[in-house]
């Protein structure tokens, strides 16, 4: 008997790929317009894309996805755009988690399919803002999911910069509903918090997860403006930075930047520890840490 989420599993997935392809040719033709400079190792401006594979129990096949990564491009340092689909049984970790934050059902019958792209951005010019965005969805034969959001993460803020990217994401929001740019920007302030150093990682965005209205088809359609916003949010910035004279100072304040950064990804990203929990390609899991960072 088929699974009557099929069908809609498959149209997020397919989605999400169209997403990647999207934001992939977008970046690479970017670096194609940068003329200032060279680039530093050969094949940099263009994305390596490697398959990536989840690990399952008794040769199982758990699903897999496609990592690209573009090094040492003229604006780009280095970015990545993940997507993957992928299936199984959650461990015993993932499933306390996941009861703990009110999944039904999920100790009981551990199976689950995930499905998603995610995206972080750290770039040459340290007047350019590093950035991340992911969409996701999530079943469970109990439950199923959205989650997802974009946050900008400049070394060096620029007010204008952090107006216009939140009026983006303000925009693509407000047709779901006046409650929702504000619910989840608040969502982001608090998600997007170090806490043992006492502030944010960046100047915000919009975050949500467990979103489920009962109406898959408005949720799904939420997602794809989310995921929609991230072009016309973050390529007018750099655009408007990627020229900028900078000096020695200027990329000191951006590796120290990347450190707060890493931290969070590392301590405290709900993506982070999922993948890693969950058997999937580290290597993909943390494509989101920066090339260099450095720490005081």
């Amino acid at each position: 008997m088929s699974d009557p989420f099929d069908d809609r599993k498959s149209r997020a997935s397919a989605w999400f790929g169209g997403l990647r392809d999207e934001i992939v040719t977008a970046f690479e033709a970017l670096e194609d317009s940068h003329l200032a400079g060279p680039r530093a190792d050969a094949g940099a401006g263009r994305f390596e894309v490697t398959r990536t594979r989840r690990k399952g129990g008794a040769g199982e096949d758990a699903g897999g996805g496609l990592m690209s990564v573009m090094r040492g491009g003229r604006v780009f340092e280095k970015v990545g755009v993940n997507v993957s689909t992928v299936h199984g049984e959650l461990g015993q970790a993932a499933q306390q988690s996941m009861a703990a934050r009110g999944v039904p059902g999920i100790e009981d019958d551990p199976r689950f399919w995930a499905s998603g792209i995610s995206l972080v951005a750290h770039m040459q010019n340290p007047h350019c803002p590093a950035v991340h965005m992911n969409t996701r969805m999530f079943w469970t034969p109990n439950a199923w999911w959205f989650g997802g959001g974009a946050d900008l993460n400049p070394a060096i803020p620029y007010d204008a910069d952090t107006a216009a990217f939140h009026a983006v994401l303000k925009a693509h929001c407000d047709p779901h509903g006046a409650d929702v740019y504000p619910r989840f920007k608040a969502w982001a302030d608090e998600y997007f918090f170090i806490p043992h150093r006492g502030r944010a990682r960046g100047v915000g965005g919009i975050f949500y997860d467990d979103l489920n209205s009962g109406d898959w088809e408005a949720d799904f359609a939420f997602t794809r403006d989310v995921g929609s916003a991230f072009l016309p949010a973050f390529l007018p910035l750099i655009e408007r930075r990627r020229a900028a004279p900078w000096t020695e100072a200027d990329r000191d304040v951006q590796l120290i930047h990347r450190g707060l950064y890493a931290e969070y990804n590392l301590v405290y990203d709900r993506g982070t520890k999922f993948g890693l929990a969950t058997s999937h390609d580290p290597d993909a899991v943390l494509m989101s840490l920066p090339p260099l960072a450095k720490w005081v």
